[in-house]
């Protein structure tokens, strides 16, 4: 099995947006651009605009670097099965004939169940230990970790780990790729920069964006600014 890509198109299966609506917001001087994919019958987007937004604005805007769109998206059921993610960085996403970075968070079929087996690698353990603290009741059934979804936990997931966690994806990316520029610095440069950092191993790129997560979130806490209930 494979995602289908049609022939008559060059977008991601991620950029394939049926209905939605757009949004317009400007957090710490910064213009975002909300677009919120229409959910079918049992999915529904766990996160508010405004939910989101309380979290934008907590975030340094010098880290916002150029990431405009932030995609609440309706996954497909094959892509549910075959690629299953809280949430995305896309470092250029086309939207409209436009091309920036953007964040993506999933919507939750909440008919469906977590579920993963239970011979787990050490990250996937603590990834498994992550999932407890936000709410979700995890059973084991001796093949696979099993737990219904609830609005409530996946929101804990999304709002207060995912989105700090994929704006650490782009901190890094920031740091290594956009941040040693030079003026007039040859294309070629850049370039190299950029195939560099796609080589940094994947488990390096969680380290970094689990620990800035984990320091905004914990600022947040400090600040009594989460947890909060839905704007």
């Amino acid at each position: 099995m494979s995602i289908p890509k049609p022939c008559n198109t060059s977008k991601k299966f991620t950029e394939r947006l049926d209905k939605y609506e757009r949004y317009k917001k400007c957090i710490n001087g910064h213009e975002f651009l909300f677009v919120v994919e229409q959910t079918r019958e049992h999915s529904k987007h766990a996160c508010s605009i405004n939910d989101i937004e309380k979290i934008l604005e907590q975030i340094p805007s010098s880290d916002y670097g150029d990431l405009k769109f932030i995609v609440l998206r309706q996954p497909k059921r094959k892509e549910e099965k075959l690629s299953p993610v809280w949430g995305r960085l896309v470092y250029s996403y086309e939207f409209e004939n436009e091309y920036f970075p953007a964040i993506i968070l999933e919507a939750v079929d909440y008919n469906n169940q977590l579920k993963c087996i239970t011979k787990l690698s050490i990250e996937s353990q603590k990834e498994l230990e992550r999932l407890k603290s936000d709410g979700h009741s995890i059973k084991n059934d001796g093949r696979f970790f099993i737990a219904d979804y609830k609005i409530e936990n996946v929101r804990n997931t999304q709002l207060y780990r995912t989105l700090p966690h994929e704006f650490g994806h782009y901190v890094h990316y920031l740091q290594e790729v956009e941040h040693p520029n030079t003026e007039d610095e040859p294309y070629e440069t850049w370039e190299s920069r950029l195939d560099i950092y796609f080589k940094i191993p994947q488990i390096e790129k969680e380290k970094f964006a689990h620990k800035y997560a984990d320091t905004l979130r914990q600022k947040m806490f400090d600040k009594n600014i989460i947890p909060f209930q839905q704007i």
